[in-house]
């Protein structure tokens, strides 16, 4: 794929920016494209496609629910709290 100015334009307006440097803009999208192209070029026949680089799983555990006092924690750092809630200044007049 050719990456050239008008190609630069097009994702201008799509993306709804202004690119200053439109020559080296195009330039720098050329340089990524061949190195994208390039990687068609290796030899994969045989090779399993792979999420991730190491052949481990994660644990799973039982989703058991656990109490916690954390809220009290928390609020405890907060300038105004009641009933478990923060209390914060009223922004929206009503």
């Amino acid at each position: 794929m050719k990456i050239d100015i008008k190609v630069i334009e097009k994702l201008e307006n799509l993306a709804m920016l202004e690119v200053e440097d439109k020559e080296k803009m195009a330039k720098d999208l050329q340089e990524i494209v061949n190195f994208v192209e390039m990687l068609n070029e290796l030899d994969t026949e045989g090779i399993e496609p792979s999420f991730r680089v190491l052949d481990i799983t994660t644990p799973l555990r039982e989703d058991e629910p656990k109490r916690s006092d954390i809220i009290k924690d928390v609020l405890a750092h907060a300038p105004k709290a009641k009933d478990g809630y923060f209390i914060v200044p009223k922004i929206i007049e009503g």
